[in-house]
This record gives structure tokens, C-alpha cells and sequence, in this order.
């Protein structure tokens, strides 16, 4: 009985420097695709969370899967927030609008072409 080796595998994690980039194959740290890798490899579908834990009970919409980094997800995120007439902000890679906007978000949403799912309680 002979092994046959896995051609399809590769090299995820390296204790020598960690993470390894999925496109060079380097450690994180020292990766030259900078903004050439993927942002998300999600499903493409942006889910809409309602969220009270840990806010004193006030609900916060969470915007969660949207396919966009940097200086988009923040000029997005202004733009839902004035949409919605209420703050909110990002916290890696999720824009959090104040209070229980998910109907409206989804409408907005659906309407700049995403695939919108209301999700979580």
C-alpha cells in the first residue's frame, strides 16, 4: 500500500512566520500582494444583523458580508447612515447602524444591486 500525495494541498500555516498568504504563499507579514488579495470569500450575500448584547440593550443593525474594504466600506457606510438619518460607524470590515434599521437598509441594499438576507433576532 503506497501513500499517494495530495497534489491539490498547499501550504496554509508555517511555524516559522505564520499565515501564509493564499496568493504569494508568503507569511502575512511580509506579503506582496498588498491590495491584490481578496477582501472576503464569503457567499455573496450581505446579512443584516439586529444586535443588543453588550450595548445596554439599544439595538444596533449590523451590516456583514459586503465585498468591500478601505475607503468604499466607509464612504457606503456615510452614505447608509445619512440614508437612515442616524449614526453609527466600522468595526472590522462591518458597518454597525444605530438602532433596528433593517428594513429600510435591505430596500436601500437590494436597490445598489446586493443579495440582502435579514438575519439573527
Amino acid at each position: 500500500m503506497s501513500k499517494q500525495k495530495n497534489t491539490d494541498s498547499r501550504r496554509v500555516y508555517s511555524t516559522d512566520g505564520g499565515r501564509l498568504c493564499p496568493q504569494c504563499l508568503r507569511a502575512i507579514i511580509s506579503c506582496v500582494c498588498g491590495k491584490d488579495r481578496p477582501a472576503v470569500n464569503g457567499d455573496g450575500i450581505v446579512r443584516l444583523h439586529r444586535e443588543t448584547k453588550g450595548r445596554r440593550g439599544k439595538a444596533v443593525t449590523l451590516v456583514k458580508g459586503l465585498p468591500l474594504t478601505g475607503d468604499e466600506l466607509k464612504s457606503l457606510a456615510s452614505q447608509l447612515k445619512r440614508k437612515c438619518g442616524v449614526g453609527g460607524g466600522i468595526k472590522d470590515n462591518v458597518i454597525e447602524i444605530q438602532g433596528d434599521q433593517r428594513a429600510l437598509l435591505k430596500q436601500e441594499l437590494e436597490e445598489r444591486g446586493y443579495t440582502v438576507k435579514i438575519a439573527g433576532g
